[in-house]
């Protein structure tokens, strides 16, 4: 009998991919958006899909958001698509239904939301925890990795969800230009201004920052 899960993480290894989890996802659907909870409830289980960022390209980062990581994070959110889409193409040519979720697009403009929520998805996939700033936290990379999902009703083996916290680490709360994240939590609004206004930079023109991201390295 073939292990799906090993077949499907090598062809995500094979597209460049770093993390691979898996996870059931039902107390998550009510969360998700309606063309995913009226159309595919058969959708019980999730991949998600983890790229790394470039170090490199992380270092131009500094008050704002670099034209180099404007173009890194374009780049990557198009490999993870293509990754999803041909996991979710093989899970179709073995019989079941797959729906590739891209790794940032917006629904809800309202809300400032997809159709679901990558890093919720990821964090019950054993990905990493929730941190301050409101991003998933890896053990290993921190908050330095873009993710992607793929949603399917083949059977498969579940990851753990992860365990671990931020701890005494206040290096985001540091960093943020917005003042958005603090030890209360993380303000989506004041984040989301500061984000807005980077997108007016020449030659930035999209809804990015980045030095959050920079910031949080596991110690």
């Amino acid at each position: 009998m073939k292990n799906y899960n090993l077949f499907l993480k090598e062809i995500a290894e094979k597209e460049g991919i770093t993390l691979f989890g898996t996870c059931k996802i039902e107390e998550l659907k009510d969360l998700f958006h309606q063309e995913i909870k009226e159309n595919l409830p058969s959708l019980l289980y999730a991949i998600s899909i983890g790229y790394r960022l470039s170090n490199g390209v992380l270092a131009t980062i500094k008050d704002a958001p670099s034209l180099l990581y404007k173009h890194h994070y374009k780049s990557i959110n198009w490999l993870l698509d293509q990754a999803v889409e041909k996991i979710a193409s093989v899970i179709q040519k073995e019989g079941k239904l797959a729906v590739a979720i891209p790794a940032s697009q917006i629904v809800d403009w309202d809300k400032q939301t997809g159709h679901l929520s990558h890093i919720l998805i990821g964090q019950k996939c054993g990905m990493g925890w929730i941190g301050r700033s409101g991003t998933l936290v890896n053990a290993k990379y921190g908050a330095q990795v873009r993710y992607a999902t793929v949603l399917t009703d083949m059977q498969l083996e579940v990851s753990s969800p992860s365990e671990g916290s931020c701890g005494n680490c206040k290096k985001c709360i540091e960093a943020c230009p917005a003042g958005a994240i603090t030890e209360e939590g993380y303000d989506k609004k004041k984040c989301m201004e500061k984000i807005k206004e980077f997108a007016r930079i020449r030659g930035i023109g999209v809804g990015i920052c980045g030095i959050c991201i920079k910031a949080c390295v596991p110690n």
